[in-house]
């Protein structure tokens, strides 16, 4: 099974990056996952389901304990060949 997982971590700085998003950055960029894409406002990570649902285990953890308040998540189940999200069934 594939996952996708949209992703914030709050609270916003638009100043300065914070601690929490540079943590979430480092996370998902290290996890092996199939495709990661990283934005100033939303995240989203792809990958096989042990590998999204281990780095969204070590997210919520690093993130909060670096300050995030608030992390949001969205996850989808996609197709196995799928990396647009839409599914052939």
């Amino acid at each position: 099974m594939r996952l996708r997982v949209e992703f914030t971590t709050e609270p916003f700085d638009l100043d300065e990056t914070p601690a929490h998003a540079l943590v979430a950055r480092e996370v998902v960029e290290t996890a092996g996952l199939d495709s990661v894409d990283v934005g100033p406002f939303g995240n989203t990570v792809e990958g096989g389901a042990d590998a999204v649902l281990a780095a969204v285990d070590t997210l919520l953890r690093r993130t909060m304990e670096a300050g995030a308040t608030r992390i949001s998540l969205q996850v989808n189940v996609i197709g196995e060949g799928d990396v647009t999200g839409k599914s052939d069934t």
